[in-house]
């Protein structure tokens, strides 16, 4: 079972137990948090549920790990012949959680909405033949 989830304004992939690193979170270490922005939940190759835009009832629960910050990168302007160089550096920060549950505690209308997307363009497709 996998889903798809909206954390942080990145779309990860997660599976239970996974271990990744997200932009900043505002929680504390060893915190719980819970992210409701489910965009797709699969709890195997036929039964796949997709959100409009996110499914009513699906969680993915996560515990916080650590805070961190990446590795210095170097922003570098210069303007040649103008004597004009600027030199920056950055680190961008991360929070790195373990995904410990996956629910799904409704369903999505979308299925539904893909269904009939599937029957107008079957009668378009016949009209067009005839």
């Amino acid at each position: 079972m996998f889903a798809v989830v909206s954390i942080a304004g990145c779309q990860e992939k997660v599976t239970e137990g996974d271990k990744l690193e997200v932009p900043t979170l505002k929680a504390e270490e060893g915190e719980s948090m819970t992210f409701d922005t489910v965009l797709l939940v699969a709890k195997s190759d036929s039964d796949i549920t997709i959100g409009d835009p996110y499914i009513a009832g699906a969680t993915v629960d996560a515990k916080i790990l650590a805070h961190g910050k990446g590795d210095k990168i170097r922003v570098t302007k210069i303007k040649r012949r103008k004597r004009y160089r600027r030199t920056q550096g950055h680190r961008q920060g991360y929070t790195y959680i373990e995904i410990t549950g996956i629910k799904v505690g409704g369903t999505s209308s979308s299925a539904k909405a893909t269904v009939d997307k599937k029957e107008v363009v079957d009668k378009k497709e016949v009209k067009e033949k005839e």
